[in-house]
């Protein structure tokens, strides 16, 4: 499926290397303010080109509004938003057409569709992911006017780990980094590792704050459920935790809890979510980046007619794919939270109209 959301649905189209890519956002309520310039600053967050580090591919990433923005604001309609690709250079792909890159999508989807498009990957490529950012350009708009707030950053390079996290440090350098004196020792990490010519892969944590109690439902449209399939859906993402995720196995159950007092929880090793509702914490969701499976390396493989053939992927490729992935885990979270705040107006916008939400001696949430 090329469509995700319930009332908030967006629809992204286009490859890589096609003439444009695309996205049609509908179930966005009217009157939100959005402008084509608007979508530049997170669109430039996550491009290629930005620094060595990354895909040397530049793009112009200028976006064109097709519908559902009249005199400047949003009017309920579907909003469709188109780019056009302007550096692709597909002749980089000839030798590899025919053949199956280990650990890409070549092989499913050939299987899946007995064609497949080889240029840059086609629809598997990353490339698809600014779509997502451009949609949510919107989604952080209407969630910014009810205080709600999405952040991401970089919290581990391969081996290598933060010694201090602070938001301040995380736009001023080009891995998306929270702490500013690491910066020059992941410089030369990734110097020596793109002169190598292999990969390697990263996590990302991605925050909310702001998102008041309430908000998700509680089976089968768990917030953190739909957080999960969310970042999954982003290409080369093996790996989700919500809160403090796998290290729970570790953790007795007298310290995973989180302690509610007149003031507040105590803890938020829920990462923001019980029984698939947010709780009025901060959301936290991290994200596992596998390496690049496109590498100059060679490697033994097979191509379309089952022949052992030595595989090289030549063009530009990143090093380590998860340096541009914060603001595409910040565009997956910020369009959830969107859609899960509409399904819950739609069937709870009245509650505590009618009785107060909790008894005045209740937890500050």
């Amino acid at each position: 499926m090329n469509t995700f959301g319930h009332l908030l649905r967006v629809t992204t189209f286009g490859e890589s290397h096609g003439p444009a890519i695309g996205c049609v956002v509908d179930g966005c309520p009217p009157g939100i303010p959005v402008a084509p310039e608007d979508f530049a600053a997170d669109l430039k967050r996550r491009a290629t080109g930005n620094s060595r580090h990354v895909s040397q591919r530049r793009e112009a990433d200028e976006v064109e509004i097709l519908s559902g923005v009249y005199e400047g604001v949003t009017t309920g309609t579907p909003i469709a938003l188109l780019i056009r690709n302007t550096d692709a250079r597909s002749k980089d792909y000839g030798t590899i057409a025919a053949q199956f890159r280990p650990g890409h999508a070549d092989y499913t989807y050939w299987q899946k569709y007995g064609i497949r498009d080889p240029r840059g990957g086609g629809r598997s490529s990353a490339r698809e992911t600014t779509m997502r950012v451009a949609a949510a350009v919107i989604a952080k708009k209407w969630l910014a006017q009810r205080g709600v707030t999405v952040r991401a950053c970089v919290t581990q390079i391969g081996e290598v780990l933060p010694h201090s996290h602070d938001w301040a440090d995380v736009e001023t350098n080009p891995f998306f980094w929270p702490c500013a004196a690491q910066v020059a020792e992941l410089e030369t990490y990734m110097d020596a590792l793109r002169k190598s010519g292999d990969s390697v892969g990263a996590r990302v944590l991605a925050v909310a704050d702001g998102v008041p109690p309430g908000w998700g439902e509680p089976i089968y449209g768990k917030l953190d459920g739909e957080l999960a399939a969310a970042m999954l859906s982003i290409n080369a993402v093996k790996g989700v935790e919500i809160g403090d995720g796998f290290a729970a196995v570790a953790q007795k159950g007298s310290e995973h809890r989180d302690v509610m007092t007149p003031d507040g929880f105590l803890s938020n090793h829920a990462g923001g979510i019980l029984g698939g509702i947010s709780t009025g914490q901060q959301i936290a969701v991290s994200v596992a980046f596998k390496p690049t499976s496109s590498l100059r390396l060679p490697v033994q493989g097979l191509d379309v007619d089952g022949n052992v053939v030595d595989i090289v992927t030549t063009g530009r490729h990143d090093p380590c794919v998860g340096l541009r992935a914060p603001p595409i885990c910040e565009a997956m979270l910020a369009l959830v939270l969107m859609d899960q705040a509409l399904r819950h107006r739609a069937q709870c916008g009245d509650v505590g109209a009618v009785s107060p939400r909790v008894p005045a001696a209740a937890p500050k949430r």
